[in-house]
């Protein structure tokens, strides 16, 4: 093969190869759109002292950012996948409401470094996700968590979202518009209950995280809304007034831990309370409130949420609202309860968590993906993959025969016209244009540059000119040589004339090489692609034979790819066929001027040389 056509081939191989690559690395070609999710660990509002292992991320999504349009209706297309686009991450969506364009989902993030920025992607567009969510392989939480109370459940028990099953055995008042969707109303008809089991037990002077959400709709003096009692243990969590406060009883010794800070009514606040070490710290809004003594007991009962129960004294029930309560069976870092605190509040949350813009696959091929044209392309064949192939290398070749074709042709065409300029003034002696002939040169008077002389010497006009040149010359010369002078004979002009023809013909041929490529691809595109489209419908029926079940849903896709393989093969020919005309009527063109210009050389030298004269 042709050096030329092999480089021309490998070329076409590797732009389909590359140009078929997308830009940056898809998780799943399934998923037409994807947007960058960006934790700022380096954020001044996030202070973090370490780093923040499997922390649970809060993303609020609304019309502002995020496309419900283009996802499904109940959100079972949402994916979420690490920076490296291969390890999915779980995920939990409390609410998706398409109707009012707001979701809450919750995602298990790796590890938030300070100083550093964690991106993440969430995909979503995808008619193959299927009708619920994704079940991820990890876990959302981790094991040390007991209980995560979400609160979004409408007239149903509340559901333990840590995967312990700690559910609880009655619903308790909604309260909608809460801090994270929907809440937990204070005091509700009565209070919502949890059974112990062994996943949630706690151990005499053991950690503990205990953390919610809370609003006060009231401040009134111990005003409880969390209670575990077991016997002579106990375990109250309330608000004295504005300020958060813990009583335990542990083998009998009462103790009680009060916040050095405070709560405002009518607002929801984070508050946190960490046991190690025989102390209680409360933490409110991210931020340090105090620590004071506190042991915590050993429980294995149920425990009540908004329901009264002091210790020692008078209590009444919290009034007000609860969301997002957890139970964690480790003392949480303040980096991870100040993570909670900022990611899960709805003013907060910005200045730590960004959103980016939607991005769809930037590969030539891309679009294909989704709609009607991922259909026909997933269910392609090996064969028919192979034709479409085929027939695109045709295409890529053909297309650069036919640019380069045209290139030549139109430099061809200029050159022409400059020698045909030249030659109507010089014709009386046609042999001054000869560049191998210096007197002639000289005679010009300049008139005839360097740069206009060297366009000249492209044209096949002057290539068959020069050939008539040398064949005039030798003859003239001989006969000075020999004193005679007699000119031309009819011989001598058949001779010259046969010479042009012989340099017409090869410059005939140079204008018509590769043409044959074209007509190639005029004719055995379509053929290639009827081949593609008979050997793809064959094996669908073969399909539905041995299935033995006629679907039209199911070789519907089949056949429709199938025939991407005549598309294919009119695509290649359509192009070429217009391509070729176009450049045989160039080639005809050059060919008649040429043809002209013989026999004008011819007669021309007939008459200069006449051997009359």
């Amino acid at each position: 093969m042709n050096l030329n056509y092999t480089r021309l081939l490998l070329a076409a191989l590797a732009t389909l190869f590359f140009c078929s690559l997308p830009a940056e690395a898809w998780w799943n070609r399934d998923w037409a759109l994807r947007k960058e999710i960006t934790v700022d660990g380096a954020s001044k509002d996030a202070r973090f002292s370490g780093p923040v292992e499997r922390p649970a991320l809060l993303l609020r999504l609304h019309e502002g950012n995020f496309d419900f349009g283009s996802a499904a209706e109940d959100g079972s297309d949402l994916r979420f996948v690490s920076a490296d686009d291969k390890t999915e991450l779980p995920f939990y969506i409390e609410k998706y409401d398409p109707l009012f364009n707001e979701a809450f989902v919750w995602v298990g993030l790796p590890e938030v470094k300070p100083g550093e920025k964690l991106s993440i992607w969430l995909y979503f567009s995808s008619q193959k996700a299927g009708g619920a969510a994704a079940e991820t392989k990890e876990p959302l939480y981790s094991d040390a968590v007991q209980g995560v109370y979400h609160f979004s459940e409408q007239g149903t028990a509340p559901n333990d979202a840590s995967g312990k099953g700690n559910h609880a055995e009655n619903p308790g008042t909604a309260a909608n518009g809460a801090i994270i969707g929907g809440g937990l109303r204070l005091p509700g008809a009565a209070p919502v209950k949890v059974a112990g089991t062994p996943s949630n037990a706690w151990k005499r002077g053991g950690s503990l995280t205990f953390s919610a959400w809370v609003k006060a709709s009231a401040l009134a003096p111990n005003a409880v809304f969390f209670t575990r009692r077991d016997g002579a243990e106990a375990f109250v969590v309330g608000l004295n007034n504005e300020l958060p406060y813990v009583e335990t009883v542990s083998q009998g010794t009462p103790q009680r831990a009060v916040a050095s800070k405070g709560v405002t009514q009518d607002a929801w606040h984070h508050l946190a309370i960490v046991f190690e070490g025989g102390n209680a710290t409360f933490w409110i809004d991210g931020e340090e409130a105090g620590s004071a003594a506190a042991t915590l007991p050993e429980l294995k009962s149920e425990f009540q949420i908004g329901a009264g129960g002091e210790v020692a004294g008078t209590s009444s029930a919290m009034v007000g609202e609860l969301d997002e309560m957890q139970l964690v069976r480790l003392p949480l870092s303040a980096d991870a309860i100040r993570f909670a605190a900022i990611v899960q509040g709805a003013d907060r949350a910005a200045a730590l968590v960004s959103l980016g813009e939607d991005a769809a696959p930037e590969g030539l091929f891309d679009f294909m993906h989704g709609g009607f044209m991922g259909i026909i392309m997933e269910s392609l064949t090996i064969d028919g993959w192979i034709v479409i192939i085929i027939l695109v290398i045709m295409m890529f070749v053909s297309w650069w025969i036919m640019y380069d074709k045209a290139r030549y042709l139109n430099g061809i065409a200029r050159a022409n016209t400059a020698f045909l300029d030249e030659w109507r003034h010089v014709s009386g002696d046609f042999a001054v244009l000869d560049e191998g002939d210096d007197n002639h040169a000289r005679n010009l008077g300049g008139r005839v540059d360097d740069g206009k002389r060297h366009a000249i010497r492209q044209s096949s006009i002057y290539r068959i000119y020069h050939i008539g040149v040398q064949e005039v010359r030798n003859r003239v010369v001989r006969d000075r040589e020999r004193g005679s002078r007699k000119g031309l004979s009819g011989r001598s002009m058949a001779a010259i004339r046969a010479s042009l023809e012989g340099g017409f013909i090869h410059e005939l041929q140079k204008l018509n090489a590769r043409m044959v490529l074209l007509t190639i691809a005029i004719s055995g595109g379509p053929f290639l692609g009827l081949l593609g489209t008979v050997v793809g419908v064959m094996i669908t029926f073969a399909a539905v034979a041995e299935a033995g079940d006629v679907n039209v849903n199911a070789i519907a896709p089949g056949i429709a790819a199938a025939l991407a393989a005549t598309v294919a093969g009119l695509a290649v020919a359509i192009p070429a066929l217009f391509g070729y005309n176009y450049l045989l009527a160039r080639v005809k063109e050059a060919s008649a001027h040429m043809q002209i210009f013989i026999d004008e050389f011819i007669t021309k030298a007939g008459e200069f040389y006449d051997s009359a004269n």
